[in-house]
């Protein structure tokens, strides 16, 4: 589209981020412009355009758009430049996915516009699943001291205050006004906890819609037990994973709305470290992590 052309109202823009898997994109791709109510534009943000995929954007049979960076911004900025693009479009909702999921079935964006507009709501996700086994949760998802692992234990229809923001997630235009757009200084690793706890403080309504399946690779084995299952630490085995989770979790912990969680954390992480894990060199590490987020130096790996 030309730059004084303008989207229909009601008009659907999906953003999609991507680096260097080109295969899982084309699957993702494949699904979203199979929906029964497909989107009205795609938005696809590269952060590898070493390795470019814009051939397969533009054989989409929805109108796109391909934003090829050359700097990596990560999951955070990829999101950010890719929904303000969505914006710049005239978007009237913005609906995000990751390159490595897809939605599981034609009818799951128009399904979240229905449940999106009959409940009033800013902002609605599908429930996220496990795309080897589907009747599990892709990301384990806690209750106070309970933990879901299985998509049946979350009920059939809808669970509000609670949404994976960036797996198939839809907003309305008007709750980006509110909330923003993700931090591009987190990079990767916590940037969706971020925005969601802006989404909460906003008041504004949101949820998980239970008849919406988005399908994603399994997240929880990062999620390590202790004191027999009843407590978990995420411990990524990736060195690069690691020093992006705690050192945005330090700054998260920080951050108004998340400060009572943070009060626990220092317990719970030394009792995984020294207790189960038996490393005091690695939570010497997480500590140094956790204060560098907290102190807002965002620096790279």
């Amino acid at each position: 589209m030309t730059g004084q052309e303008r989207l229909a109202v009601g008009a659907v823009v999906a953003v999609v981020v991507t680096r260097h898997r080109r295969e899982l994109l084309a699957d993702s791709l494949k699904m979203i412009a199979a929906q029964t109510r497909p989107p009205d534009h795609l938005v696809v943000v590269d952060n590898g355009p070493d390795e470019p995929v814009g051939d397969l954007v533009q054989s989409c049979p929805v109108p796109t758009s391909y934003l090829p960076s050359h700097r990596n911004l990560g999951g955070a900025g990829g999101f950010a430049l890719g929904m303000l693009h969505a914006l710049a479009l005239g978007a009237d909702w913005v609906w995000c996915a990751d390159d490595d999921g897809r939605p599981a079935d034609e009818t799951v964006l128009d399904t979240l516009l229905t449940v999106a507009q009959r409940r009033g709501l800013a902002h609605v996700s599908p429930k996220v699943v496990n795309i080897e086994t589907p009747e599990r949760l892709a990301f384990p998802l806690r209750r106070g001291l309970t933990w879901k692992r299985t998509a049946a234990e979350l009920g059939t229809d809808f669970l509000p205050g609670i949404a994976s923001l960036f797996n198939g997630a839809l907003f309305r235009a008007s709750t980006l006004d509110v909330i923003g757009v993700p931090d591009y200084r987190l990079f990767v690793r916590g940037d969706e906890v971020e925005l969601h706890r802006r989404l909460v403080r906003s008041g504004l309504p949101f949820g998980t819609c239970l008849t919406a399946t988005y399908l994603h690779p399994d997240g929880s084995d990062e999620f390590k037990p202790m004191l027999g299952g009843r407590f978990h630490a995420q411990d990524p085995e990736n060195e690069v994973k690691r020093y992006y989770t705690y050192r945005n979790r330090g700054y998260l912990l920080s951050q108004p709305g998340l400060r009572k969680i943070g009060m626990l954390e220092l317990g719970r992480f030394a009792l995984y470290f020294l207790g189960t894990k038996r490393d005091p060199k690695a939570f010497r590490d997480w500590l140094r992590l956790v204060r560098q987020g907290r102190r807002e130096r965002f620096f790279r790996h």
